[in-house]
């Protein structure tokens, strides 16, 4: 796993538990494995035919729609994500209204 021994994981660990204490590791834990559950349910959402769907010979087109899909996901699952893009909106609409 990335090089490291049983040693640099107990340190790391340690490390770990001197910063943020044993109480909260487990929120800790329970929000590093959502994060990575949410990861797979993105992966899987993004079909491996919707990946060669328009591509060009250096394949933008195909990296473009796939961030594309993680976007739209993205701003569609987080609201703190919609606020700030409804934030933004506000902003450039009153910088139109100043110049």
């Amino acid at each position: 796993m990335f090089g490291l021994g049983t040693t640099e994981l107990l340190i790391i660990g340690g490390i770990v538990l001197l910063i943020f204490g044993a109480k909260r590791l487990p929120e800790i834990g329970k929000g590093l494995g959502g994060a990575i559950k949410e990861f797979r349910k993105v992966k899987k959402d993004i079909s491996p035919n919707d990946k060669h769907e328009g591509t060009n010979e250096k394949g933008e087109e195909k990296k473009n729609s796939l961030e594309n899909k993680l976007v739209e996901k993205v701003i569609k699952d987080v609201p703190v994500i919609k606020k700030g893009l409804a934030v933004k909106k506000k902003a450039e609409k009153i910088k139109k209204l100043i110049k």
